[in-house]
Formats: structure tokens, sequence, C-alpha cells
């Protein structure tokens, strides 16, 4: 009976899709990350629709022309309108970031399930990469294996994916090991279910949540880091639009034309942000230890 309580205990803590966003609209953190996240996601979903211009047309004789009622966010140095492809860089790092974390997050949850459950020598073997992989500093890997593989959009998003597992399996890893030491799973233990039924209906669910806050922190990491690759040469390529590869190109007119650098910069910081702070919302609402 104690093991039963417990695991409705945890289940009531994990909150349905229509309660947690309710629950994180009520939370003024929570609803700033969402607003933030949201005009990301209308800017890349409509991103034909809201760009006036496109993104490679040159007007040869309005080179560096500052914000104007043409021209939103100004022109750049060959005369593309900035806004144009500001929005369609948005589209870009959140394809580049969502992709990148899905590969991390497939993977990182997989090895974390198996570390965190089957233990020995399966564990040490798998967590042994994991740190290998985790030792070397995240953008670095990630331009070394750009490099190896070659200069693409698909080459960046496997980059940053491979980058990002250890940190979810790591997190499903803890997950899996506290959740295995409640009393619930030792009740499921002594009345003979098997592994793998108790892994996927009372382990499973209960490390989604971490697994949850960790993706969509996950996210801001991943854009930060294809914009970083961008700005160095090694991660989206012309005539592709970025906002790290826009920065890069504004290094020379930063004080000529400053809206060069601004509104990449802001959109970047804007971005990053609303995710961090969805994240933070997440765990907030997410962690059952805030509601026992």
């Amino acid at each position: 009976m104690t093991g039963k309580k417990n695991e409705k205990i945890i289940r009531r803590a994990l909150p349905g899709n229509e309660s947690l966003l309710r629950q994180l609209w009520s939370d003024p953190m929570g609803r700033s990350g969402m607003i933030g996240v949201g005009i990301v996601i209308l800017l890349a979903l409509f991103a034909p629709f809201i760009a006036r211009y496109d993104v490679a047309q040159m007007h040869a004789k309005e080179k560096l022309m500052g914000p104007c009622a043409k021209y939103w966010f100004g022109t750049d140095n060959f005369g593309r309108d900035v806004f144009s492809r500001i929005v369609f860089g948005a589209r870009v790092s959140l394809i580049v970031g969502i992709v990148a974390v899905g590969i991390a997050a497939g993977f990182g949850y997989l090895f974390g399930l198996i570390a965190g459950f089957f233990e020995g020598r399966v564990e040490s073997v798998i967590m042994m990469v994991m740190d290998v992989i985790f030792a070397f500093p995240s953008i670095l890997l990630a331009l070394f294996i750009v490099s190896a593989l070659g200069t693409s959009i698909v080459n960046t998003m496997i980059a940053i994916g491979i980058v990002n597992i250890p940190v979810f399996a790591r997190t499903v890893r803890a997950s899996v090991k506290s959740v295995k030491s409640t009393d619930y799973i030792a009740n499921a233990r002594s009345i003979g279910l098997k592994k793998l039924s108790i892994l996927f209906r009372h382990v499973t669910p209960n490390v989604m949540a971490p697994f949850t806050v960790q993706a969509t922190l996950a996210l801001s990491g991943a854009i930060l880091t294809e914009a970083s690759m961008s700005f160095l040469g090694l991660g989206i390529q012309p005539p592709n639009p970025s906002w790290g590869s826009m920065l890069s190109d504004a290094r020379k007119y930063m004080e000529r034309a400053p809206w060069l650098v601004i509104f990449p910069a802001l959109f970047i910081i804007m971005t990053i942000l609303s995710f961090n702070i969805l994240g933070d919302a997440l765990r907030d609402v997410l962690d059952p230890k805030l509601k026992l």
C-alpha cells in the first residue's frame, strides 16, 4: 500500500498538459518565457509572410542605410534588408536548435535510462564515454566535428547534438537512480514484475519532468552554439541567413552602421533569455518536491 501511495503522489505531482500551461501562464516568469518563445516561433513559422524582401535581394544603391520606413532594421553592406534576414534567421536558429536537441535528447535519454537502471559494467562503459565527450569544451568539440564532416546545416545540427548528449544522459541517469530508490519500485520487484515492465511502466514516466526541463534549457544552449559557430564561419553558410553570421559580417561596419550589430544581438539575447526563463519556470512547476 505504501508503494502505491508513493507512486500516486509522484504521478499527481506531474501535471497534465492543460494544468501545466495554466500554471506556467499564472507565473510571471513562466508567462514572460512563453511570450518570448512564442514570438520567436511565430517569426519562424510565418517568416515568408513577415519578411518584406528576399533575404538575398541586394539593393546596390541602398547599402548601409539606417532604419527607416522602407527598411525597418536598415540594410547591410550588400544592400540586403536586415529585418528580413533576422526573421528568416529565427527559422534557421529554431530548426537547428530543435533538431540538435532532438538528437541529443534521444540518445541521451536512451543511454541515461540504460545506465541508471541496469548499472554495473553497462553503466561504467556508457558513463565513461559520456565523460570523455563532456571533457571537451562544447564549442570546440562542435567546431572539430564540423571541420571533420564539412560545413553544412545538417553537420552543424549533428555536431551540436553530439556535444549535448552527455548532459541529457547524466540528467536521466540521476533521475532513474532516484526513482529506483522509492518504495513502490521495491514493491514492484518483490511481487515479481519483470525489469522491462518496471522500467517502462514505473520508471520512465517519472523521469520525464527533469528531462523536459533539460530539453528546454538545452534549446537556448544549442541556439547560442549555432550562432557562435556561424560567427566563426563554421556554422550556417551563405546565402542562408544566421544571426551569428550577420554579427560576423557586421564587425567591419560597427561604427558606421551599429544597427547591423544591435538587432541580431538583441534577437539572440531575447531568444536565449526566453528559453532559459521558460526552463526555470518549468522546473518550478514540474518539481514534485515542491508539491508534496
